[in-house]
């Protein structure tokens, strides 16, 4: 088929069939009825995802590659940041980001084993997980209800002469108190990490200035997971505006390497062989100097040509997300009685990743999802509920070593009793958001 033409001519012709066959036998509409399946989310995408995972592959470099730096370079742009860096899933992001703040290069600041980090127990354990792993101790805070996010009132509780950090996520797009919380950290000079996984898109008025989560802190982190805001299957963004961190979170994505030489790069800064680190020989090659105990978290070129072909679409989707999020809203407000109805923070427009409702006294949450689920809508729990009450902790639980508890964690029971939430993704329709509004409604009657 091919052998009189040139490859460019070969490959316009296998992504214009590409195309088609996408527009033929993908996304296929059928009108919803009463009773089809629906779930909390699912991937919206066109041909143009397609054409470029499609195109990448051709040219078979599999790793970071050139639509990688335009994904970094278009997903910044969109932020108002400086710095971005693709890594191969969100807790992929928490965990960079998080290990950024053990750098010595952060002298005073550095975070080290011992050291406390302020955050929840009411979220993803992967928000967490870096802490523990690292040898630094939680502080866990309770959260509020009907937004979800950290109790910013317990903050100067939490606080102690051993804390370094707050690392905490804006819960299901609805932002946490950065006001309040940023505030915080500067009067403490502690680092914050907004894990902005379940929120992007969302904005917070800070300062009189409008600004994207995940932009207002030091660090902030994204995931690409199929069920977020926009995917590209697995992946991740770890992002920021300080020059330094962004140092530190290159090297520890990258191996731990010293060397800022993308893959198939050698000697960009001149000075390959000429310099003389830690106690190596003098003008030990550059390419293979470790300045931290890192990873490899990059994600693969083909990952980052469907990101570069969402990120397009990407405004678009948070506007359905909170259109989906007011319908539903609206149409469940007669329900005040037996549930509680999920709220906005303060100062904040939301980019809604779900709908949270927790079931007032004498309605039972377990009857009520069974229910919603029978009748063919999907539920999620929020996350872990409770963190503290998983296996995972049956050590540090049975020892009372390695974290600590402010309070009593009221509402982060409450929610791992009598909470969940439901889908707001964009490709639900009006039909979808009515029919999950009415059982929702039938249900506790």
């Amino acid at each position: 088929m091919f052998e009189n033409m040139k490859e460019q001519e070969a490959r316009e012709e296998i992504l214009a069939m590409v195309e088609k066959y996408c527009d033929t036998f993908h996304n296929q509409s059928k009108k919803f009825q009463d009773g089809d399946r629906i779930p909390y989310a699912r991937r919206v995408y066109g041909h143009e995802e397609m054409v470029n995972l499609v195109d990448s592959s051709l040219e078979f470099w599999l790793t970071a590659g050139r639509y990688t730096d335009e994904f970094e370079q278009k997903f910044a742009e969109y932020l108002g940041i400086k710095y971005c860096s693709l890594v191969n899933s969100g807790s992929s992001a928490n965990l960079n980001a998080f290990m950024a703040l053990t750098s010595p290069l952060l002298g005073e600041r550095q975070v080290k084993r011992g050291d406390e980090v302020i955050t929840v127990a009411a979220g993803f354990p992967t928000t967490v997980a870096p802490i523990i792993q690292y040898g630094a101790a939680p502080v866990f805070v309770d959260v509020t209800i009907p937004q979800y996010n950290i109790d910013v009132t317990k903050l100067e509780e939490a606080y102690s002469k051993k804390t370094k950090a707050v690392m905490v996520a804006h819960t299901l797009g609805n932002p946490f108190d950065l006001g309040a919380v940023k505030a915080f950290c500067d009067k403490y000079n502690l680092w914050l990490i907004e894990d902005n996984c379940d929120a992007l898109g969302s904005k917070y008025m800070i300062n009189g200035e409008e600004k994207f989560t995940g932009t207002v802190g030091d660090i902030g982190t994204s995931s690409f997971y199929p069920p977020h805001h926009m995917t590209m299957g697995e992946g991740g963004a770890v992002y920021t505006n300080n020059a330094l961190l962004h140092k530190a979170i290159r090297s520890f994505r990258d191996w731990g390497r010293d060397c800022i030489c993308p893959s198939g790069v050698d000697n960009l800064c001149k000075h390959r062989f000429d310099k003389q680190y830690g106690e190596l020989p003098l003008g030990y090659d550059h390419k293979y100097v470790y300045s931290h105990f890192g990873y490899n978290l990059k994600a693969t070129d083909m990952q980052a040509a469907v990101g570069c072909a969402q990120i397009v679409k990407f405004p678009s989707f948070v506007e359905k997300r909170r259109y989906n999020f007011d319908r539903l809203k609206d149409a469940l407000v007669d329900t005040s009685d037996k549930l509680i109805l999920p709220k906005a923070c303060e100062n904040s427009t939301p980019s809604w990743f779900g709908f949270l409702i927790t079931c007032k006294d004498g309605v039972n949450r377990n009857s009520v999802v069974q229910y919603i689920e029978e009748k063919g809508v999907q539920t999620r729990m929020l996350f872990a509920g409770n963190l503290i009450k998983h296996p995972c902790f049956d050590e540090m639980r049975a020892t009372g070593v390695g974290y600590r508890v402010i309070g009593e964690l009221t509402n982060t029971d409450r929610i791992m009793n009598d909470t969940f939430w439901i889908g707001v993704y964009p490709g639900m329709t009006d039909e979808m958001i009515d029919y999950m509004a009415m059982v929702i409604k039938d249900t506790v009657k």
